[in-house]
């Protein structure tokens, strides 16, 4: 079974997004530069190099709205281990792909998706991480 390991929402204004969150939920935000897509990591839960410390618990970020991009709507990510298998599984089900897979540096191969019935879900084939490298 593939987990939901992360959620994505669209902002207009980064900003205000990140002050909203943190005054309403105080969750906090990463904020990355263009060279990552203006993307906001937020931390909703203590988090330690494993991930959420809580079982069941998530984080996940925000990306900028942008007219000629499809489905922007609040998703989530599901870890996969095989994107391109994944892909396939995906299709043969009756979704519709969003794309080819992108990598993300130091996170993994990422890739979004409609399901049969219109939501847009990512996936996402993690770095395996090793526990024995340096911190």
């Amino acid at each position: 079974m593939d987990p939901v390991v992360h959620f994505e929402m669209p902002y207009d204004d980064r900003q205000r997004m990140a002050k909203f969150y943190a005054s309403a939920f105080g969750w906090q935000t990463q904020m990355f530069g263009e060279d990552m897509g203006n993307y906001v990591l937020a931390t909703t839960t203590e988090t330690d190099q494993s991930g959420p410390k809580k079982p069941g618990s998530i984080n996940g970020g925000f990306f900028p709205r942008k007219p000629d991009w499809p489905a922007q709507h609040p998703s989530v990510v599901i870890a996969v281990d095989d994107i391109r298998e994944s892909v396939k599984k995906v299709t043969n089900a009756g979704g519709k792909v969003l794309g080819e897979p992108v990598e993300i540096p130091g996170v993994g191969q990422y890739v979004s998706f409609t399901d049969t019935e219109g939501n847009r879900i990512s996936m996402l084939q993690p770095i395996p991480r090793n526990p024995h490298a340096p911190q």
